[in-house]
């Protein structure tokens, strides 16, 4: 066994990190890097600094996960939730706080935007309570000190800060209103007697983090999370992982680009008044210089292409309607605009990543794959696509193949970072 292996090994066992699902890159530079904070000589050397210090442990985790989120992420998410919140509280006759748990919760962002989407949404603050937990304590502090920087604020509009930010120094410090509904704390999903004692909770959020676990560990991860997750409850996931919870027996609620899912199809109640942040500026295809395909592990955050300054006004103009309106969960549009504009321009990666991903939401998983290979046949490292790719091929077995897509993505990252210096 190689030296490198033994860490791969302890990464699986502690927090259940897939090497295949980053490349081992990332986690050899991470061990460099604690190496040599340690003062280590050798591999060997700090490996056994590893094995007799539970602080040098909790280092190396950190130094592979580097949270990258912000707030209301995946906008209809938070719609959804509203809906479903109002509905779930008559269902319970308003006898209780609905529960709403958020992990891994990084550095607060979304459970936070949890409690400002129902604030804004008019509901009580006796009404919801949420929890945060993330495996890094770090992070953990972070999220309970509150104050963000504008990297957390993305979006055209971000009014929502006005209402529960006040500006602090270069940052803004979260009000205690918002704060007060949200309780945090440290906890490993890999842990099968993770919040044993308490009882479900009717919302769970736990996004992009299966796609970095390999099949056995999903299915034990997602045991834990079926029983945190009230039977009448429903799941919010990543954007690559509908596949997944459609083979643990799940069900989308049918709510596009909301990336929710229940045991059994929850009826959609009619909309109520509640905060949606206008979507993230718009994708645009890029056929030079790449952006890197992934941040590290439980934190997917595919940077934003810029757009092609030759690109032809009209068509930037229908790509960005196609955009809009998958944002907004207006799947048929979406695809209607995607077929309009093929039938009147040049074929582009980004269409075809749109129509990949409108199939995969829908769990057209098949259609989902050809689309997403039309996308990196026109543009070979198109991130997103090798992202959902690799997702789709890793939760149907194909290993080998996800592991061809992560490589040629590792391959990007090094040619991009080369071409930056």
């Amino acid at each position: 066994m190689s030296s490198d292996q033994r860490f791969f090994d302890f990464l699986k066992e502690r927090i259940g990190l897939d090497v295949t699902s980053v490349g081992p890159a990332i986690i050899e530079r991470a061990v460099r890097q604690r190496t040599t904070a340690s003062k280590a000589q050798t591999a060997d050397e700090y490996w056994h600094t590893l094995q007799g210090s539970r602080d040098e442990q909790q280092a190396l985790i950190e130094a592979v996960i580097v949270p990258e989120t912000w707030f209301f992420r995946y906008p209809e998410s938070f719609a959804t939730l509203a809906k479903l919140a109002a509905k779930r509280l008559g269902d319970i006759n308003h006898m209780r706080a609905l529960r709403i748990l958020s992990l891994p919760c990084s550095t607060g962002e979304e459970p936070y935007s949890i409690a400002m989407a129902l604030l804004d949404a008019g509901f009580q603050p006796h009404q919801f309570k949420v929890e945060g937990m993330d495996v890094s304590p770090l992070s953990v502090e972070k999220a309970r000190r509150a104050v963000y920087g504008k990297n957390s604020f993305r979006g055209q509009d971000i009014t929502f800060r006005d209402r529960h930010f006040i500006a602090e120094n270069d940052g803004y410090r979260l009000s205690e209103r918002v704060r007060e509904q949200v309780r945090l704390q440290v906890g490993n999903l890999l842990d099968p007697a993770l919040l044993a004692n308490e009882p479900p909770y009717d919302f769970v959020f736990c996004r992009n983090l299966l796609i970095y676990f390999d099949q056995t560990t999903q299915q034990q991860v997602f045991e834990v999370l079926k029983r945190l997750t009230h039977v009448d409850g429903v799941l919010f996931i990543g954007p690559a992982e509908g596949s997944l919870l459609g083979r643990f027996g799940m069900r989308s609620i049918g709510i596009p680009q909301s990336f929710a899912f229940s045991r059994q199809n929850t009826p959609v109640p009619e909309p109520i008044r509640a905060f949606v942040p206008t979507p993230l500026p718009v994708r645009q295809p890029v056929r030079s210089v790449p952006p890197p395909v992934r941040s590290r592990p439980f934190a997917t955050v595919a940077p934003l292409p810029v757009a092609s300054k030759t690109a032809n006004p009209d068509a930037a103009t229908l790509l960005a309607n196609i955009a809009a309106l998958a944002n907004e969960g207006k799947s048929a549009e979406a695809r209607a605009a995607c077929d309009s504009y093929l039938r009147s321009h040049e074929p582009v990666a980004q269409v075809f990543y749109w129509l990949g991903l409108l199939s995969d939401v829908a769990g057209s998983t098949f259609e989902a794959q050809g689309f997403y290979r039309k996308a990196l046949y026109l543009e070979p490292q198109h991130p997103d696509a090798l992202m959902h790719l690799a997702a789709l091929l890793q939760s149907q077995g194909d290993t080998a193949g996800a592991r061809r897509l992560q490589d040629r993505a590792a391959r990007s990252e090094r040619a991009d970072s080369e071409r930056k210096r």
